[in-house]
């Protein structure tokens, strides 16, 4: 429903507003928000139903309110820029410049909104990453398309650890293009002036992209930083044929902000409070993760109701994407046309 806006709300609740009279608005759609001061904050559709959307906004709610912040839906999903200049670089949880940086200008825009790669599609994952900690390279290997997950402890050194293997990793045969894809969920300012001293020391900036999400933040923010990571990774991986290690911590900062805005909504708790679709959102973070075939090859049986002439020239064409595969046959001299996904 682009273009419609809207002058007042129903209700504001932590990060959350709501919008009466709201028939067409998309899941996932962006929302522009005007404040009574005339500050401008953007947000997005969490859900709608008769005529009640919902919208995460990404930022404080403070100064909003239901009488004079007005909300105009645009009919566009979250998009990203990306551009090779995005490594060495340092942005927010929102995809800002950080490091007093230019903003990333380009052409080119991205979903934020990926999805998990078909199981099919996958390559076993056989090819090692070196981390350069003994512990994980001799026991718990690294090799590309796995997910490896790091479980810690309050008050151990986790952070230590997320910096020196990104400082470290790099794989065999150094003659192949390789990056970094560094996103930090709810840290302190502390914490984030660590890493920045460590990537700009070691010299593993230049090939580290970094998301620092901070806890003063808004815990919206926090939802979307591992997307903006998984995005530019697979820019890099599928568009500049890169070899891409992404890092995420800390989940569990990720989780919170997810219980946060489900009590906000009002939704049923599950276990500790959490929601109940929070694994099945993890996963749409996780299965993003994956080294794809190259090619492969496929077999295709059919059945048709209906005479078939064989004494003509069938036209064969064949496509193939990353989760899909469709296969076309049509004849020139024949009225029937097949299309296989």
């Amino acid at each position: 429903m682009s273009g419609v806006a809207f002058k007042t709300l129903s209700k504001i609740a932590g990060p959350l507003i709501f919008v009466e009279g709201v028939d067409n608005a998309a899941y996932g759609e962006m929302v522009e928000i005007k404040l009574p001061n005339g500050e401008r904050r953007q947000g997005q559709v969490l859900d709608t139903r008769q005529g009640l959307a919902v919208v995460q906004v990404f930022g404080p709610t403070l100064g909003m309110t239901t009488s004079g912040t007005t909300t105009k839906f645009t009919g566009e999903t979250a998009m990203m820029s990306v551009s090779d200049e995005m490594l060495g670089r340092v942005f927010d949880g929102l995809g800002n410049p950080r490091d007093n940086g230019p903003k990333i200008v380009s052409k080119q825009k991205v979903d934020l909104v990926g999805s998990g790669i078909n199981p099919y599609a996958r390559e076993e994952p056989s090819e090692f990453i070196q981390t350069g900690m003994s512990n994980i390279d001799g026991m718990n290997t690294l090799v590309r398309g796995q997910k490896l997950p790091i479980f810690s402890g309050s008050g151990l050194p986790h952070n230590l650890l997320a910096a020196q293997i990104a400082r470290q990793a790099k794989v065999l045969g150094g003659s192949e293009n390789f990056s970094v894809v560094f996103a930090a969920i709810g840290i302190t300012s502390e914490e984030s002036n660590f890493f920045i001293k460590q990537f700009e020391e070691s010299g593993a900036l230049g090939r580290t992209a970094l998301f620092l999400n901070l806890s003063s933040d808004p815990s919206m923010e926090r939802i979307l930083t591992p997307r903006l990571a998984l995005t530019t990774a697979e820019f890099l991986a599928y568009e500049r044929d890169m070899h891409v290690l992404v890092i995420i911590t800390d989940m569990t900062n990720y989780c919170e902000a997810l219980r946060e805005i489900a009590a906000a909504r009002e939704e049923v708790p599950g276990r500790r409070g959490y929601p109940g679709y929070m694994y099945t959102d993890l996963s749409s973070l996780y299965e993003r993760a994956g080294k794809r075939l190259v090619s492969f090859h496929c077999a295709v049986f059919f059945y048709v109701k209906g005479p078939i002439y064989v004494n003509c020239i069938w036209n064969v064409s064949f496509s193939c994407s990353p989760n899909y595969c469709s296969i076309e046959f049509s004849c020139s001299s024949c009225i029937y046309k097949f299309d296989f996904v």
